[in-house]
């Protein structure tokens, strides 16, 4: 007589995104964390998964998946559902890159774009990396908005990881902001639900012993808290996000993000960031990502 194995509740990390904007690096610091990851899996064998982890008593499962495989955006989409319908905890993370970043990494690894070979056989003739990156966008269009988006341009790798383990160790069930801070000439980052711009404000940088600290600084912070603007857009954003945020959550979003700009993303977003974010920390799930400070290596 053969008993089935009980079944398991798995936990599934499903990384997803644009080719050459950190897979690899997430998938390897999740094997780190001790789940047991898959790499190119066709999404037809995402329900294979769970008699399979329950024959070895693993519930913690990774697995990437991207254009290497057959699977259409919509088929990818409608077999994340229906494993997310089994009763398991599913968290998608989409990660993105500018396409002049993604062109700097394929250059310096010298790898050909993984969708170069499937246009190539249709059309008869190679894409250019660029053509694969723009077509590879429009395929995954579709699944980016199945969790929640991290624009990896730029990024250290280090950052990426902290920012992985971060989104992986929040309650799905729960909405999650991401409050972030950025700098318009370094370009509004991708993963950006709403964008606000804080360059309208006082600038700490014109300010000579302020120049060089961030907004993370107990000197910076109290020369934005004495500015009467400054104020006021924490409580207009404060309050916008307070209005809205029940419409979102009748959309059934688990994640948004919310990104506050300056021009160099190290004084005025930043502060804005960590006030408005202090008052969501009570009722909501809260990550605060410093993306210039981080670039600089300054966060």
């Amino acid at each position: 007589m053969t008993i089935e194995p009980a079944p398991v509740r798995l936990q599934l990390i499903l990384i997803t995104g644009i080719s050459g904007s950190g897979k690899s690096v997430a998938l390897r610091l999740l094997e780190d964390e001790g789940y047991f990851c898959i790499d190119n899996l066709p999404g037809r064998f995402l329900s294979e998964i769970p008699p399979l982890m329950a024959t070895r008593g693993i519930n913690r499962v990774a697995v990437a998946i991207d254009v290497r495989t057959d699977d259409s955006p919509e088929e990818l989409r409608d077999h994340i559902a229906a494993f997310s319908n089994q009763g398991h905890d599913v968290k998608v993370i989409f990660l993105n890159a500018r396409t002049d970043t993604l062109v700097q990494r394929f250059s310096e690894t010298r790898r050909r774009h993984p969708l170069a070979f499937r246009l190539q056989a249709q059309n008869g003739v190679e894409p250019t990396l660029i053509e694969s990156i723009e077509q590879e966008r429009e395929l995954m269009s579709l699944i980016d908005e199945a969790g929640i988006v991290l624009d990896t341009s730029d990024l250290p790798a280090n950052t990426l990881r902290q920012w992985i383990r971060e989104v992986v160790g929040a309650d799905h069930r729960l909405l999650t902001l991401s409050f972030v801070s950025f700098g318009f000439k370094h370009g509004i980052p991708l993963d950006a639900d709403l964008v606000f711009d804080a360059r309208c404000l006082p600038n700490p940088h014109y300010v000579p012993e302020l120049k060089h600290q961030t907004g993370l600084d107990p000197a910076v912070a109290e020369y934005l808290h004495a500015e009467p603007a400054v104020l006021a857009m924490i409580d207009d954003i404060n309050g916008y996000l307070h209005r809205w945020l029940p419409h979102y959550l009748r959309e059934h979003r688990s994640y948004l993000t919310v990104a506050i700009g300056c021009t160099g993303g190290q004084h005025r977003s930043v502060y804005l960031v960590e006030e408005i974010a202090k008052r969501f920390r009570r009722q909501d799930q809260v990550l605060i990502r410093h993306r210039s400070l981080a670039i600089r290596g300054a966060a």
